[in-house]
């Protein structure tokens, strides 16, 4: 059985320990205290007499604060303690811990408390297997300083205390007398320094996170939770949901180095940090909630915006950027991930975002400002994205480093077709042509609109046009009645079925006569697991239920599909997508996971987590809010909202108040009714 693990986030800084607190590394997580890409601590096991502690419960404060209610001795038989431990733990740029010793007998009693602390620096991409390193350990009166040191790349964890303790090299020892019925405490403080600034003040560093955890942040999550739209359910769960998914993606924004507005990380434990596809899709799902997620996420991805050439980053003049990392292998080029390019559909949704963006808040100014950035994107389209000259969007690595699988399913055996065969590159998957499509369409519409330029505008839309009526030709399989998963090189088809094609409503880039046949296998058995729709169907040689890729079923994918069976008029099938995510969120509760297992709900009864799976993820908590926005039938038209709604069965009365957008503040309003017996929505 796993063994439970607890974390806080802050930004991109977080911390994983154990249920009692403590942190020993571990080959299968990223167990310790993490910053910008590298881990501060390895080791911090706290003891009593010698003796271990036992977890009795804790307290989740919030995503930056747990409180840990702690025996000594092992759990394997009833404790009777005369002492208790209460371990208080925080995190911002700087991580804390307050340790109490409580006192319950009718006499003083002398306890020796340790801190084990010790450092590895592990870089993230390391964790399996992290390379020695020589760490220096620096005693330095009540504090311990830990520091490692590569060329000009420098990384140092202080820790001070503020009661008296014998600082050594491998932690701090506290000999305590507690008063009968009394207490102990200190606070032991940890700054994690990444540009080599030494000497800071440790004291004023503490007493600056107190205030920050304890108002600043505190009240900048009770705002953001506030400036969200209010729902109003007769569902409990539903609403509790809700609420941690806006609590998560509050958790998961962070400001990277030399950027002061805040965009999403992709989430934990192994994505703290900017990924440009999830970053892109999380900012769409929550428009209607949480609007202010998008410019900055544009802005940022706009200034990493490719300008050259570099095979070693998979980089060329308009890609949007994949991902970016701060640790040493990066740092050294040891891995692409200093500024990595190796995505095919972070370019087209960047365009998708700005145009949507415009669509929700009428902020002209940033398209305008944005219009170069733009621009140089739509041109990679054509110019490199279409690498063969047949009209497709492909990809193939140029960094041998780098992702064989450049879509949203970058698992280096996600592309296949029914036997299990691996297509030659460059590929051209069916979904990274929806996205093109909508690009250009989505882009004359601000040429025409915003930047005044009609005659671009035309050659978008003519562009667009010829890439449906292509697109429409070569990737659909008529036996089938189905879009082909991807083109070979030499145009022959890939023939899985795969959830892919629900991204192609998305994007509308399908007629209107196929949209019931595509809709059809989307929710027919072999897709649908009563929880969503699978990755990868099943019947295919590859599928796999609990395979990230090739069976299992994530609510970002359904959150996009659900979107588009909407905007083809397939209101039912939406809202078996809709009930079944939901379902999922309300029976695991707590955040939505990455992915589940896609075996048949009537099989498992219960959704099935996959151990790899990140939880909380910025794109799962969105697409919580993006389904519950087509469940409402959102859409922005004009100066006005569009409310149409389709309500699962079971789900009553619903109400979304205050939405924002270039109206101000809206509401609205959905529930059932029955007419002679039937259930109507």
């Amino acid at each position: 059985m796993r063994q439970e693990r607890v974390h806080l986030m802050a930004g991109n800084a977080f911390v994983m320990s154990d249920a009692t607190g403590d942190m020993r590394p571990d080959p299968a997580l990223p167990v310790g205290l993490f910053s910008f890409d590298t881990r501060f601590l390895a080791h911090w096991v706290l003891t009593v007499d010698g003796q271990p502690l036992s977890a009795l419960s804790r307290d989740d404060m919030t995503y930056f604060e747990t409180l840990f209610f702690l025996v000594p001795g092992t759990a394997s038989h009833y404790i009777d303690a005369d002492v208790s431990v209460l371990r208080h733990r925080s995190i911002d740029d700087s991580f804390n811990e307050r340790i109490t010793v409580l006192n319950h007998s009718a006499e003083a009693a002398e306890f020796t408390v340790r801190m084990e602390i010790g450092s590895d620096f592990a870089d993230t991409s390391e964790i399996k297997n992290p390379r020695p390193r020589r760490i220096a350990a620096l005693v330095e009166g009540d504090r311990l300083r830990l520091c490692y040191e590569r060329g000009r790349f420098t990384r140092e964890t202080t820790v001070f205390s503020t009661a008296p303790a014998q600082v050594d090299q491998g932690g701090m020892t506290f000999r305590i007398t507690v008063p009968p019925r009394g207490s102990w405490t200190t606070d032991l403080h940890v700054a994690m320094n990444i540009r080599g600034e030494g000497g800071r003040d440790l004291r004023a560093s503490l007493e600056t996170h107190q205030q920050q955890v304890r108002d600043d942040m505190r009240e900048d999550l009770r705002q953001w939770l506030e400036r969200a739209p209010t729902l109003v359910t007769e569902r409990d769960s539903l609403a509790e949901a809700y609420r941690t998914a806006l609590t998560d993606l509050a958790a998961l924004r962070y400001a990277p180095l030399a950027y002061t507005d805040r965009v999403p990380v992709a989430g934990m434990p192994w994505a703290m940090t900017l990924y440009g596809r999830d970053s892109l899709v999380t900012s769409l799902e929550t428009l209607a909630f949480t609007p202010e997620l998008a410019a900055p996420t544009l802005r940022l991805l706009a200034n990493g915006q490719g300008g050259r050439l570099d095979d070693d980053h998979d980089e060329e003049p308009g890609k949007i950027l994949a991902e970016t990392r701060y640790g040493e292998a990066a740092a050294f080029g040891e891995e692409p991930t200093s500024l990595y390019y190796g995505a095919a559909d972070t370019t087209p949704l960047f365009v998708v975002l700005l145009d949507e963006y415009e669509r929700w808040s009428g902020d002209t100014a940033l398209v305008r400002e944005l219009r170069h950035p733009a621009r140089m994107a739509l041109d990679w389209l054509d110019e490199y994205g279409d690498i063969l000259g047949d009209g497709y969007l492909r990809y193939r690595r140029r960094c041998s480093r780098g992702l064989l699988n450049q879509g949203w399913k970058n698992s280096p055996d996600a592309v296949v077709d029914q036997y299990g065969r691996q297509p030659g590159f460059p590929r051209a998957t069916c979904e990274l042509q929806g996205y093109a499509y909508d690009a250009k369409v989505r882009g004359a519409r601000l040429a025409r609109e915003v930047w005044d330029d009609p005659t671009y505008a035309d050659r978008l839309e003519r562009e667009a046009a010829a890439l449906k009526e292509r697109f429409n030709r070569d990737f659909w399989l008529p036996h089938r009645g189905y879009y082909a998963f991807a083109l070979e090189p030499d145009g022959r088809p890939v023939d899985a079925l795969t959830s892919n094609i629900g991204h192609l409503l998305w994007s509308g880039i399908v007629p209107p006569e196929r949209s019931a046949e595509v809709a059809g296998h989307l929710l027919g058995p072999r897709m649908f697991s009563g929880w969503g729709v699978r990755t990868f169907a099943d019947g295919q040689l590859p599928y796999n239920p609990v395979s990230a890729h090739l069976g299992g079923v994530w609510p970002s994918d359904n959150a996009l599909i659900a979107a588009g069976l909407r905007h083809y008029g397939h209101d039912d099938e939406a809202t078996r997508i809709v009930a079944g995510i939901f379902a999922a969120a309300e029976t695991l509760g707590g955040s939505v996971p990455e992915v589940i297992a896609g075996y048949p709900q009537q099989l498992t009864r219960y959704p099935v987590q996959l151990p790899a799976a990140g939880r909380p993820q910025s794109w799962a908590a969105g697409a919580l809010l993006m389904l519950l926005g087509t469940t409402f039938g959102l859409r922005p038209v004009g100066e006005n909202l569009l409310v149409r709604p389709a309500l699962p069965d079971g789900y009553g009365r619903i109400e979304l108040l205050d939405i924002p957008g270039r109206w101000g503040r809206t509401d609205s309003y959905a529930r059932e009714r029955r007419v002679s017996g039937a259930r109507m929505r």
